[in-house]
């Protein structure tokens, strides 16, 4: 029999494995279309005669995409294969990890794809200014952000101590 302070933090565990697996299938459905599209492009026409630059940024940008995929399904795979164990707090820890980690490279994937789109629109240093940017932006609203809000509400609350 668990006592209710038990009860209650299973609960909690429980409530957090399901808003993170809610939360990754928003981002997996994103990065699997992307994976796609970027696939798509080898067997193009146009593709046999781009330069060395842009094919090399074409195979990273699929690898970021596919180690983002990995990252982001694997804590549904945790979940399941942990199921019924009492791991639901390894469960929550690493899924939070390899979401962040998995997000980093989904942001990594997302900035190659416009890199390689200015790359065939404007070319030269114009498309590396909007790849840069495209990586501010993703970096800046995934992760400078919400960590800087974090460190300002945990120096507030030691400062209200």
């Amino acid at each position: 029999m668990m006592s209710e302070a038990e009860e209650s933090d299973q609960r909690r565990l429980a409530r957090n494995i399901n808003e993170l697996l809610q939360e990754l299938r928003v981002a997996q459905a994103g990065v699997q279309i992307l994976f796609g599209f970027l696939l798509s492009i080898a067997f193009t026409e146009k593709y046999a005669s781009v330069s060395g630059y842009i094919r090399i940024t074409h195979l990273v940008t699929v690898l970021c995409a596919a180690v983002s995929v990995a990252f982001l399904t694997a804590p549904a795979a945790w979940h399941r294969v942990l199921f019924r164990q009492g791991r639901r707090e390894d469960v929550v820890r690493h899924g939070n990890t390899f979401a962040l980690v998995g997000l980093a490279f989904l942001a990594l994937a997302m900035t190659g794809t416009v890199l390689l789109l200015a790359e065939m629109v404007l070319g030269g240093w114009p498309a590396v200014v909007v790849g840069a940017l495209a990586f501010a932006v993703f970096t800046g609203l995934w992760f400078v952000l919400p960590f800087a809000s974090s460190q300002r509400a945990q120096h507030r609350e030691r400062a209200e101590s």
